[in-house]
């Protein structure tokens, strides 16, 4: 694997793991909404990932990546339309989307 798509994986499982650590173990949607640092935070690190995915894409077009597309217009979604982002979006996407993509970032950076 190329240097800077295993690079691009590592930066991926970094911004899962800050998002997993700024909502804790006892997720709490209420909480989160009323949090804004968090929920910038948040937002900042799906940015991130959605970065890493469009880079990797450009660098690798072939390369196999569950819901990339996806993931890169989220990112767009967050940065150019951020006054249509609503919490729950967010969340859904924290909460189900996330731990898919972590597991199978953790299984292309073994590789």
């Amino acid at each position: 694997m190329e240097i800077n798509i295993k690079t691009w994986l590592l930066d991926i499982k970094q911004s899962i793991e800050e998002i997993d650590e700024f909502l804790g173990s006892e997720r709490d949607f209420s909480a989160y909404q009323k949090d804004v640092k968090t929920k910038k935070a948040v937002e900042r690190n799906l940015e991130i990932i959605g970065e890493a995915v469009n880079r990797i894409l450009k660098a690798d077009s072939n390369f196999q990546l569950e819901n990339a597309k996806n993931i890169i217009a989220t990112r767009n979604r967050i940065i150019h339309s951020y006054d249509n982002i609503s919490d729950e979006l967010i969340w859904t996407i924290v909460c189900k989307e996330l731990p898919k993509l972590k597991a199978q970032v953790d299984k292309l950076i073994e590789l």
